[in-house]
Formats: C-alpha cells, structure tokens, sequence
C-alpha cells in the first residue's frame, strides 16, 4: 500500500531540498513526518536523485513515488527508453516484465492497448499510481509473472518487450541467459507465437555469440550512451536456425555519430586489416562497436589501417566527418613523456603493457587538460603518442 502522506508538498519538498543529503545518517535519525519512516523518506530522495540523471521527465511531478533503488538500477534510462519508442510500435503491445514502467512509459505512446505485468503487488502499485499522474491511464496492469501470463492468455500482440530480471532471489547478479528471470530460453516458443516482434532487453555484459546460439535471434541492438555500453536489445525471429545471421545495430545515443550496422557473419568472414605505424590520425571506434567486435568490418569499410591485431585502435592520413567513434590528430606519434615538462594530459591505455595508474605513478602525471596521451602498441613495439581530440 502507497503511503499517501508521501505526496503532501512539504513532504516533497523536504525531499527536493535533501536530495544531497547524507542519506546514511538521515536513515538512523527519526522521522521529522509523523506517518512517514526514515527509510521511506530516504528511498524517495534516493529514487529521485537517481531520476535527476536517468529520467528526468520524472522529476517534473511531485506526485511520482520512486521504488526501491534495485529496480531503478535495471530500469531504462529516458534517453534509451525514447530510442526504442523509434522503432517498437504498434497499436497492441505488452511488456511482459514491467518494472518500474519506464521502457512501457515510452512504449505504449503510440499504442491503443497496451499490457503492462509485473508479479511484486508492491512495484506494481507504485508503478500504476505513477502511470495515473503521467496521464497513462489506458495502460492496463497485471499482477502475474510472465510465465503464467502467457500460459493464460491467447491474444495476438503487435509486439511484446521484455526486461528479465538480472538477479536472483537472493539479489545476487546473474549474467547467463539461462540464469535470467524468466527465463527466455524457456520461452521464446511461447513468445514468437503471440507476435512477430519480440525484443528482449539484456545486460550489456551478455556475450553476443553465446546469446545468438542460445536463443534464435535476427537482430541486435547494442546502445551506447556517451560512448558507454547500455543495453543489448534483441529481437526473436521464427527463421530456421541454419538460417541466422542476424543485424547488428551499433548505436551511440547524444553524439553526433552515424549508426554502423552489419550482418554477424561478415566480420567473420571479412580479411584481416592491413597493420600500420600511426599516421596523420587515431581513430577509435565507438563503445557499441567495440562491444560487437566488428574490428575486421569497420577497417575495410573506411579504408583504415590497424595498429597491431589486439590494438582495436585505427590511423589514417585522411579526416573523416561521418566515422562512429572518436579521432585524434597527431602531434608527435613517438613522444618522450620522460623530457616532457607539462605533466596533465587526459590519458588513454589500450594493449600497453602497464596500466593507467601505474603510468600516472611512473611519469608523475595527472589527469586533465586538452592533450591526450595515447599508451598503446604498434607492430609489436609500444608508444605513447601525444595527440588532440578533433
């Protein structure tokens, strides 16, 4: 049961003006609310701290009740949420493991019908009261598990979405497809035959290869932010499995950088870059990319030299506009960080034989400034390359 006296305004406000409060110490002290526990204050002003940085559209109502920080921590962000709502639509759909109700916020925007079921009683009321005062009232709510969802029910959906829950009942992290909750193994037969759009939400640490041969897939999405790895989302396919060879989408939302996207089988069976010295430019592909492990492809694709095979890191003597990653002008390719003066520089380390903090101790450097100095190896010898962010 929600706690109403949560959304009394001085009690709101008292949230807002805490929220870089010391939520350990406030959490031993009583209440300054009658009706209202410490530990309710402190999730609230937790949960909204949280939604400052992860879905700020939260934070415009005063009426929102924020759950527990462990659902927050697997729910969508905004950003992500609003990129899926590009392309999973249709005027009947269903997310088959709701949360905290972000990704069916987003989701059900553009639908006529839309199912939302979580099995906690507890989440599922916190979530239907927040879907009342964001004007979601359409959103129908089902306190089941997915499982017993689809066992009871026949209907046809445009498209279904789900989150599987990444840990156990114990709270602890789980990472295998097999470990999730549900388990999706289990049910795709299930899933593929109440829609021909299934998307399936995993962690961003799931393997790619072992996912493609576990369950059947045709496309992936692997969504970076700020050029850091989100979500991997991906969608079920009725195809036979001799047939897979599924899209890979690589996204890096609010940057300026294109999408890549390409077929699993042709990386591998694309030919082995031609390895070079750094030339006028560095280029670094984006987190998505790397995570696909498309190192071979995004090489021919824009003509790019390779600094060693396990260095994933590019040169070239020409500028490119539309690469989807990071470059770097040169200024010196073989810099003597010893007889250097300055001693800030942001610093990046790939395939080096030390690590950051070891190279920092060495050469007595700090982070910062608006140079980059570029740790890494070359046909087998090691560099550091002092270069500029384009």
């Amino acid at each position: 049961m929600i706690n109403q006296e949560l959304l009394n305004k001085n009690v709101q406000k008292f949230i807002t003006d805490n929220l870089r409060a010391d939520l350990v110490s406030m959490r031993m002290k009583k209440s300054p609310f009658t009706g209202i526990s410490s530990l309710e204050l402190t999730q609230q002003i937790q949960g909204k701290k949280i939604a400052e940085s992860k879905f700020p559209f939260l934070t415009k109502n005063d009426e929102i009740i924020y759950p527990p920080h462990l659902n927050l921590e697997q729910a969508s962000s905004e950003i992500t949420a609003k990129f899926k709502q590009t392309f999973i639509s249709g005027k009947k759909g269903i997310d088959l493991t709701g949360g905290t109700g972000i990704d069916s916020l987003f989701l059900s925007q553009y639908s006529e019908i839309f199912y939302y079921v979580e099995p906690s009683k507890e989440l599922l009321e916190i979530t239907c009261h927040n879907f009342q005062k964001l004007n979601r009232n359409f959103i129908q709510s089902f306190n089941q598990t997915a499982e017993n969802f689809l066992s009871e029910n026949d209907e046809f959906f445009d498209f279904i979405y789900m989150d599987p829950s990444r840990r156990d009942f114990n709270k602890n992290k789980k990472f295998l497809l097999e470990d999730l909750i549900p388990n999706i193994i289990e049910l795709q037969k299930d899933l593929i035959s109440k829609s021909d759009q299934v998307y399936i939400k995993l962690s961003p640490l799931m393997d790619i290869q072992q996912t493609i041969e576990k369950i059947n897939v045709s496309e992936i999405y692997l969504i970076s932010v700020k050029n850091e790895m989100k979500e991997l989302l991906v969608k079920l396919t009725k195809s036979d499995r001799k047939e897979f060879n599924p899209t890979i989408h690589c996204v890096n939302l609010e940057s300026n950088q294109p999408d890549f996207s390409f077929q699993w089988n042709d990386e591998k069976n694309s030919v082995t870059p031609i390895y070079s010295n750094p030339e006028q430019y560095l280029l670094f592909p984006n987190a998505s990319i790397m995570k696909a492990g498309a190192f071979k492809l995004i090489s021919h694709q824009f003509k790019l030299k390779k600094l060693e095979s396990n260095t994933h890191i590019y040169t070239s003597n020409i500028k490119f506009e539309n690469f989807p990653g990071r470059i770097f002008s040169i200024i010196d390719s073989n810099f003597n960080v010893k007889k250097s003066k300055i001693k800030t520089f942001n610093i990046i380390c790939r395939n080096y034989p030390i690590k950051i903090e070891e190279i920092k101790n060495k050469y007595k450097l700090k982070e910062g400034g608006d140079k980059y100095l570029i740790f890494t190896q070359s046909l087998k010898k090691n560099l550091c390359i002092l270069a500029e962010l384009n």
